[in-house]
């Protein structure tokens, strides 16, 4: 690989982010991490997350210094992490206790980064809070840099409301680039005033090269399904175990594995025990993401029957999807706006079809009998491969350095 520019010459670039690895080989979402090491050869990458227990407070991880904040005493800082603030706050009410806290702390420590590190470029995941942190930095801050906000769906879907809107469009009127992981999300993002000369799908990567590839030496299943995810309500696992009767009654050797954690884990383990089903269902775990590919390689099909949870919230992409489909595993969707992006680079290996139970068994039925067919994976690389998107993201905020430049 060509060496890029010394550290001292490269434009900065301050990511704000709330889900980030704690530590290598964390199961916790690991996106935007993989996105800042490969922006590290053009930019000096540094990264404002919160602190949890066991995590470094400062590390140079590939490349990219993180810098983690603390926002209560370090065994109470479990407002982010397994299972995402929406979901620790819907199963431990006393969680709301933390936010105060976590908000203020991220307010100080966004500023003190602006003012110290002095960016060009702040890159904030998520409207709200990162987003909202760093647009009222630009009202504080002279000559305050430029600004992009990712969001990747449920900061957009969910905090509904007139104040939560208002905070959110508030953000979106402020960003100088604004990105949304979807097509699907787009008119949601423009709803709030963000101006169409400024938005822009670009969705988050997959590693299609090295990590994510088909494995001839494993042998596929001809019965085992699969789910991969946080075992929240918009992922949808509740309909896929209601499914599962009527999946055994036709196909006795079907068997699901479930990969994930999350708040739902004992509900949906006393609901296959409540079916009947609990020796055909296999809860694994949160795993490392070197590991999934061995789960894609040898999976029959992998299901993720996403729905649109009762607060509004929807998956924004679903990546898990993408993986699977590297590998040589088809996969059945529920019918969420975000796949849509995913049935267009692959249609022949994807089925998209409405949660509920008789509607997935037949499904996965149909491609249990099937089988697994070669398909090309040149639109799916195009669309989601690492090297592609780190690219398109590492121009846009190349030219917004350039922009503030001018700014400053």
């Amino acid at each position: 690989m060509k060496a890029g520019p010394d550290r001292s010459e490269r434009p900065r670039l301050l990511v704000l982010a709330s889900t980030y690895p704690r530590w290598p080989d964390d199961p916790e979402p690991g996106f935007v991490h993989e996105l800042c090491r490969r922006l590290v050869d053009r930019f000096d990458v540094r990264v404002i997350a919160p602190h949890a227990p066991g995590a470094r407070t400062d590390e140079v991880m590939d490349g990219v210094d993180v810098r983690r904040f603390r926002y209560a005493p370090t065994r109470l800082q479990t407002l982010v992490n397994d299972g995402g603030i929406g979901g620790n706050l819907k199963r431990s009410a006393w969680k709301w206790l933390l936010v105060p806290g976590f908000l203020l702390s991220s307010v100080i420590a966004t500023l003190w980064a602006v003012v110290r590190y002095r960016p060009a470029v702040v890159h904030a995941h998520w409207l709200v809070p990162q987003g909202l942190m760093a647009a009222l930095s630009r009202g504080l801050i002279p000559n305050a840099p430029r600004l992009a906000v990712t969001s990747h769906g449920a900061d957009l879907f969910t905090l509904r409301g007139p104040a939560p809107t208002r905070l959110k469009r508030f953000v979106a009127r402020r960003a100088d680039w604004i990105t949304v992981v979807s097509r699907s999300m787009l008119p949601a993002v423009l709803a709030l005033g963000a101006p169409k000369e400024r938005t822009t799908v670009r969705s988050m990567g997959v590693d299609l090269a090295g990590r994510f590839v088909a494995d001839d030496n494993v042998p596929r299943s001809r019965t085992e399904l699969l789910f991969v995810g946080r075992l929240v309500e918009k992922k949808g696992l509740r309909h896929l175990i209601d499914a599962m009767p009527a999946i055994l009654r036709a196909e006795p050797d079907a068997h699901l594995t479930v990969v994930g954690f999350g708040p739902e884990e004992s509900e949906r383990r006393d609901q296959a025990h409540r079916l009947g089903v609990q020796e055909r269902v296999t809860f694994a775990g949160a795993m490392p993401q070197e590991r999934l590919p061995s789960f894609y390689a040898r999976a029959a099909v992998l299901v993720a029957p996403f729905v649109r949870a009762a607060d509004g919230d929807q998956e924004g992409l679903g990546l898990v999807a993408i993986e699977a489909l590297a590998c040589g595993c088809p996969v059945i969707l529920g019918d969420v706006g975000a796949v849509a992006d995913v049935q267009a680079a692959m249609p022949s290996m994807v089925d998209v079809i409405e949660s509920e139970a008789d509607a997935i068994a037949n499904a996965v039925l149909r491609r249990l009998r099937e089988g697994t067919h070669a398909a090309s994976l040149d639109g799916l690389k195009q669309a989601f491969d690492w090297e592609y998107v780190a690219r398109d993201y590492g121009d846009g905020l190349a030219r917004l350095a350039e922009r503030g430049r001018g700014h400053d």
